[in-house]
Order: C-alpha cells, then sequence, then structure tokens
C-alpha cells in the first residue's frame, strides 16, 4: 500500500495539461485545491496563483512550486496534414519519439510523435541523434480538417496516465506537479504559525523561471521556499558522488544548484526541523539545472531562500518516477518550515 498518498490529486495534477504560458487548466485545479486552506487567492498578469495564509504577524514566507510542463508549440501545418512543432523547455531528442501527444487546438486533438521505421533508415541514420527538425506530429486527419481546428501557436502536450510502479508512482509531468502536490498537502497539514504564508504555483519555469520572477517581485518575500524534483540519479552505473539524490531516503534539502547558492543557516534550519520531527531527508547539489529558488533569492531586496526537492528517476521523460513516501516527507518538512520560519529572522 503506498503511504500516505492521495492518489486522485497527484493523478489529477500530473494528467492535466498545462504547457509553458498556457497553464488555464492546471491552474483551475490547483485554486480549488488550494482555496479551502487559505484566506485569499489572487491570479498574477503571467498567471501564477497565490493563496495567501495569514499569521500572526511574523515574516512573510513564499513558497513556489511551478505548474507548467513540457511541451510544444505549433509552427507549421504542412500540406499533408502532419503538424511541426518547437520544444517548450529542455528536451532531450531521444525521448519524443514514439510517444503519444495531445494538440490543444480548438479542441483536444490525439496525435503522435513517431520516426522513421528501422527497417528503411540507412546505417548513418541508425547511429545519428534525432535533429529538432526529424519531429513531426500526425493526427490522423487531411490538412484541411486539420487546419480548421489547429492553429500556429497553439500547444502541445504529452499523453500519458499516472500508474502504480510497485512502490513507486510514474507518469509524465512529475516534474513539477509532484511539487504542486508537496505544496498543496503541506497548506493542509499546516497548524499554528506566525509568518504569512504565500504558497504560489508558478508559470513558465520551464522556459526560464519566468511566473516566479514576476510573483517574487510583487510578493516581496522575507524568506523563500521552492518546491522541485530533483535528480535521483540512483540507477546501474551511477557512482556513488554522481547520485544527486537516492529515491526512499526523504525530502532533499538543496544547498546548491546552478543558479542559487542556499544560505547555510537555511539548510541547517531545514535539517534541524527535520531531525525534531523524525523526518528522512538528505542533502542535494545539483551542478547542472536551476529552479524558482534563484528568484525568490533575489525577490525585493533578497530574501532568504531555500528549496525542498523531491528526489525523482528520469526527470524530462514520459515515465518520471517517485516515491510517494518521499513525497510524504517533503510535504511534512514544508509544513514544518512554514511554522518555524520566523526563527530564521530572530
Amino acid at each position: 500500500m503506498l503511504p500516505d498518498l492521495d492518489i486522485d490529486l497527484l493523478t489529477r495534477l500530473c494528467e492535466t495539461p498545462g504547457a509553458p504560458g498556457h497553464e488555464e487548466r492546471i491552474r483551475e485545479v490547483v485554486i480549488a485545491e488550494l482555496a479551502p486552506h487559505v484566506d485569499e487567492v489572487s491570479v498574477d498578469p503571467l498567471g501564477s496563483v497565490a493563496a495567501v495564509r495569514r499569521g500572526g504577524g511574523g515574516p512573510r514566507v513564499m513558497l513556489a512550486a511551478h505548474m507548467d510542463e513540457l511541451g510544444f508549440m505549433v509552427t507549421h501545418i504542412d500540406d499533408e496534414g502532419f503538424i511541426r512543432v518547437v520544444p517548450l523547455g529542455g528536451f532531450d531528442p531521444k525521448t519524443k519519439v514514439a510517444q503519444r501527444v495531445i494538440v490543444h487546438g480548438r479542441e483536444d486533438l490525439l496525435g503522435v510523435m513517431g520516426a522513421k521505421p528501422i527497417h528503411i533508415m540507412s546505417p548513418e541514420e541508425r547511429k545519428a541523434l534525432p535533429k529538432p527538425d526529424d519531429h513531426y506530429i500526425d493526427v490522423g486527419l487531411p490538412a484541411d480538417e486539420v487546419r480548421e481546428i489547429v492553429r500556429k501557436g497553439d500547444t502541445v502536450t504529452r499523453e500519458r496516465t499516472l500508474a502504480r510502479l510497485g512502490n513507486l508512482v510514474t507518469c509524465k509531468s512529475i516534474d513539477n506537479r509532484s511539487g504542486l502536490y508537496v505544496m498543496i498537502q503541506a497548506m493542509r497539514q499546516l497548524a499554528d504559525h506566525e509568518c504569512e504564508v504565500v504558497a504560489v504555483a508558478t508559470t513558465q519555469e520551464e522556459v526560464g523561471l519566468r511566473g516566479a520572477r514576476v510573483a517574487a517581485q510583487r510578493i516581496r518575500p522575507d524568506i523563500g521556499l521552492a518546491i522541485d524534483t530533483t535528480l535521483a540519479n540512483d540507477g546501474p552505473g551511477a557512482k556513488p558522488h554522481e547520485k544527486i539524490t537516492t529515491m526512499g531516503g526523504g525530502a532533499a534539502i538543496k544547498a546548491y544548484d546552478s543558479g542559487v547558492i542556499v544560505p547555510r543557516a537555511v539548510i541547517e534550519h531545514l535539517e534541524r526541523i527535520a531531525d525534531a520531527r523524525d523526518i528522512p531527508h538528505q542533502v542535494e547539489i545539483m551542478t547542472r539545472g536551476g529552479t524558482d529558488t534563484r528568484e525568490l533569492q533575489l525577490a525585493g531586496d533578497g530574501a532568504l531562500a531555500g528549496c525542498v526537492s523531491i528526489p525523482t528517476r528520469y526527470i524530462h521523460q514520459v515515465v518520471e518516477t517517485c516515491d510517494p513516501g518521499d513525497l510524504a516527507a517533503c510535504a511534512a518538512l514544508v509544513a514544518a518550515f512554514c511554522e518555524t520560519a520566523q526563527d530564521l529572522l530572530a
């Protein structure tokens, strides 16, 4: 049995589409889940959701979990009805082929991103990595019907349902719908607190942390905490120093990524409350890749900022996988942080 997992909530979060800049559908899910646990909800000009839970006069704490997912944007429909796209976010070209997608036009269309069959590939083609122009979407309709439904600028998301994988769960968009899940669960669990807590579901993280930048400048937190996935490079062949985090090892407390150096005071505070509440945890140092943490740290006059990360295998693939025990640990740690964050400024 999966521990402490609201499987229905995680499924809805992961399966609801929301490419960067087009997060409308996932935003409605987030608002519905956060609204009963906060005093006020608003949406900023870039579409990020800010849900405020007032406290007892303590500092302002901003939580940030991005709600966009990797996707594509339509650039062209050819005379045979095939759709060309550009990526929204960082894809490994090898992971794009042999996938089902959903084209979000005037109505949703199921599509496939296939590849030339191996039978007719040249020896050179078999060895070569796919190029961006090699990818196109087939929706099974003639061009005139496609053009009635799909326009340039429409978005495309990947199609994959959430499934149990032994003691784990797997789906597309665990990055970062699992972060939304943790933030919602933390707001549900949040007990007495002095701080004003602003839980923000940010937009456009996958294309440059854009939503977090705007939200943080508007909110001007004293203290920030991002919630995002991180690499669990703990499979066969990974050397101990390459693992980043380990699945099942608990909440990952970020020390460093390519956009932020987390202050030692924040790391030690997270470790201290995790120890006090018996929350499994580990330290994360990710040498490449960044998160909304950077924008929290640089907000206003600057803020104390850290990140609680969810160890995840196969990031930026449609089979992203995480451990429900780690999700529970992350939610407990985020709630505990919000209840004690004022100690950082004492």
